[in-house]
């Protein structure tokens, strides 16, 4: 936050409206057209202004800024806030309760990654079983062409004599 408590949108618009405001009387004399101009603009930019207030408000108001909070209290809130765990039921939770679900969650996650690497394991020996199954099916399959190439070389062998 600035020095404006992040109200300079409102500060600069509400400056261009004043200035404006204070103009108008010096101008009305110009010409008909300055006269239609800032009964146009000046509204507008007082509207602007609330508008960038009443928005800035809003925002402060939705993050609880507040300009006085020294950076020491806004640690400590904090702080506060992060201890201060309820449960769907209403009921607050401390921190040591916290712990024992942390590490009894832990010794969970540590089970479940042992057996996810015993279904790696058995994974990865299934897929060398695989292969080793598809090499007999293709040494087979040699086999019986090989077989079959010997019974036509010996059936072109009788024809021929």
């Amino acid at each position: 936050m600035g020095y404006l408590g992040n109200h300079l949108a409102t500060m600069v618009t509400g400056v261009f409206a004043a200035t404006l405001t204070g103009l108008w009387p010096y101008f009305v004399n110009f010409a008909p057209i300055t006269n239609f101009i800032f009964v146009i603009c000046v509204p507008i930019t007082w509207f602007l202004t609330f508008t960038c207030w009443i928005s800035q408000k809003s925002t402060d108001y939705m993050h609880k800024s507040e300009t006085h909070v020294s950076h020491s209290e806004k640690k400590s809130l904090s702080n506060l806030q992060t201890t201060q765990i309820y449960t769907s039921d209403g009921k607050q939770v401390s921190p040591t309760e916290i712990k024992a679900v942390q590490n009894e969650l832990s010794g969970e996650l540590n089970k479940l990654k042992e057996t996810v690497k015993l279904k790696d394991s058995e994974i990865e020996r299934l897929n060398q079983e695989i292969s080793n199954l598809q090499t007999l099916v293709q040494i087979e399959s040699l086999k019986t062409e090989l077989a079959n190439l010997k019974m036509l070389a010996l059936g072109s062998k009788t024809k021929n004599k």
